[in-house]
């Protein structure tokens, strides 16, 4: 291994580590490697040059001390059960005989917080998760910080809010037919564009802090209705009428949203990673969602 070059392995290669790979290649000094749940995505992952293993609750990776041997920034992704983070429980001796490990980081949520009333919360907040996916969450974080407190591993956590991009925004449910406007007075709720959540990882393999936790939101909280009634005038489709919570008869996962009510500062990732958000709030984001579509049926378009 050159000087300079560095090797990424990530466990649950999925859609934010897609984003953070093709961010990286285009640097052209890295090597990505990652997991993966099943063999149709492995393969799609090995065409895009990304070195990929099977991994899941049951099946721990095949041989640890080689596939991780030479990896520089190892991210975990993959979601935790109710032990917390399998990833930890299966190779967390593996990662502190790793070599060459300069960081480590681990996507967690702001739904560690837990409810605050519309109040807010910084990352000194008490971590009160109110919810069973919260408290696996947090139950993961203390789990990757261990190997910080205990062997100094070099670990980060980053809590993130609700992730939206192409192909996983409201835009989607507008067109899917899925896509209601739930009136619940009072609630809001901060939102992440997966190309601003590439910004704070990439600003953190530069500059780590090993034992820091950051929020990744947005400047700007709101209330469900108001992406849907924006992404329908973007796409210019009829706007849902407004249904009251109390009749919205909503599955249990989306209940739990609709629980916690708080608004997440970011102020850490602007002063001490230097981060200015590419989209600040849901109207920027869903814009670029949108043009980031376009562009890729005009170079589709163009290839065929």
């Amino acid at each position: 291994m050159t000087q300079k070059s560095k090797r990424l392995f990530c466990f649950g290669y999925g859609y934010v580590c897609d984003y953070l790979g093709h961010a990286l290649q285009e640097r052209g000094n890295w090597t990505l490697s990652g997991t993966t749940r099943d063999m149709d995505r492995r393969n799609v992952l090995m065409s895009r040059r990304v070195r990929s293993h099977i991994f899941d609750n049951e099946h721990p990776l095949s041989d640890p001390d080689k596939i991780l041997r030479d990896v520089t920034h190892l991210l975990v992704t993959a979601p935790p059960d109710q032990w917390g983070a399998p990833a930890f429980r299966m190779h967390a001796e593996d990662v502190i005989k790793m070599p060459n490990l300069e960081w480590l980081g681990y996507l967690s949520t702001t739904g560690v917080y837990g409810d605050r009333n519309g109040g807010y919360v910084d990352e000194e907040s008490e971590l009160n998760p109110t919810n069973a996916r919260g408290e696996k969450r947090m139950r993961a974080e203390k789990q990757w910080l261990s190997l910080f407190h205990s062997y100094n591993i070099p670990t980060h956590v980053f809590r993130l809010s609700g992730i939206y991009g192409p192909g996983r925004s409201a835009l989607d449910s507008i067109r899917a037919g899925v896509a209601r406007r739930i009136d619940k007075p009072g609630h809001k709720f901060n939102r992440i564009h997966v190309e601003d959540i590439v910004q704070v990882l990439l600003a953190s393999f530069d500059k780590p802090n090993p034992g820091a936790a950051y929020n990744l939101a947005d400047d700007y909280p709101a209330p469900s209705q108001e992406v849907i009634a924006y992404a329908c005038e973007l796409l210019g489709m009829p706007i849902p009428p407004l249904l009251p919570f109390d009749q919205a008869d909503l599955a249990p996962m989306a209940l739990s949203f609709y629980k916690d009510n708080k608004v997440v500062l970011n102020n850490r990732i602007k002063q001490e990673l230097g981060v200015t958000l590419k989209y600040p709030d849901f109207r920027a984001g869903l814009r670029g969602c949108l043009e980031a579509e376009r562009y890729a049926q005009e170079l589709e378009s163009k290839q065929a």
